[in-house]
Formats: C-alpha cells, sequence, structure tokens
C-alpha cells in the first residue's frame, strides 16, 4: 500500500471513537459528471482552497434544503456546474476535517450524482478554484480519499448503464 494512503488510513483511524460516539460532522457533495459520446462519463474535479488537493464540491448542511439541493448549490458555488442532483445518495465516504479554529474533526459525507446541464463561467469561487474534467478513474488517481476513490471507479457504471429500478 502507497504511503500516502498508509497515512491517510492512519489519520482516519484515529478518529474511531469520534465515528463511532455519532461526533463526526456531516456534508453533503456532488459527483458532477457529463456524458462524452454514447457510453464515456467524465467527473469534474476541483481543488480545495486551502491545500490545493483535487475534491469535489461539497459543503454544510443549509436550513430548508435537502441533501441533493446542497449539492446542487455547492457545485454551482465552487464550480459553476448547473443540474440536477439525484435524490438518492450515490455513497458516502468519510474524512478529517480541519476547521477554522484548527481542530480536526471526522466528517461523514453524502454524496448525489449530478448530471451537468450547464457551466457558468462566472460563479461565486471562480477565483479560488481550478477546476478538471477527467475519466473516472484518472479523478480517481487524483483524489487522496479511498472511499471517495472508489465512488468515482463507479460513477460510468451508475450514469453509462443505469440499474434497472
Amino acid at each position: 500500500m502507497p504511503k500516502k494512503a498508509r497515512s491517510y488510513l492512519g489519520r482516519l483511524a484515529g478518529a474511531t471513537d469520534q465515528l463511532l460516539k455519532g461526533e463526526a460532522i456531516e456534508q453533503f457533495a456532488a459527483i458532477c459528471y457529463r456524458k462524452v459520446g454514447d457510453n464515456l462519463v467524465e467527473i469534474l474535479l476541483i481543488t480545495s482552497r486551502d491545500s490545493g488537493r483535487w475534491i469535489i464540491p461539497k459543503g454544510w448542511p443549509i436550513a430548508k434544503l435537502a441533501p441533493h439541493q446542497v449539492a446542487e448549490r455547492e457545485a454551482w458555488e465552487e464550480a459553476g456546474v448547473k443540474g440536477k442532483a439525484r435524490k438518492r445518495p450515490f455513497g458516502f465516504y468519510t474524512y478529517i476535517k480541519t476547521l477554522a479554529n484548527g481542530e480536526r474533526v471526522p466528517s461523514v459525507v453524502q454524496v448525489h450524482l449530478l448530471q451537468a446541464d450547464k457551466i457558468d463561467e462566472k460563479f461565486p469561487e471562480e477565483k479560488q478554484r481550478n477546476s478538471r474534467w477527467l475519466p473516472p478513474l484518472e479523478a480517481a488517481a487524483l483524489v487522496h480519499e479511498p472511499e471517495l476513490k472508489s465512488l468515482l471507479g463507479k460513477v460510468e457504471r451508475a450514469v453509462v448503464r443505469p440499474p434497472k429500478a
């Protein structure tokens, strides 16, 4: 296992007590995707404002908005992407969030798939982030969180050949 993965998993393991006691914070995120041709998909990654690492748009709960609506808002604010997020979560991942006061707490992120219908050039955080559209496996290779890597690897199958309801 690569050294980065071990150190990431080690940090997450250190938060096990907090996770089991329900002391994790909750966030909502969007995996923004667009279809390329009939059976290919690209996923949008953005950089975090602090460390510049590759992530997906995510944010805090917002009063009176459902989780998938929060994901839609974050996609627009952080990446200029407009589209409808699926109501049903695509999955979850955990990571260690560093708060403004320096405290590090585990965060459980509920992830929603969002098909990009439009991409605005002007959006609230345009000068604070970079973005890249990538095939799912390339996107997965750039993110640090193992559970998010797994989710990104499953996107193409979920949107090109969606399961029958």
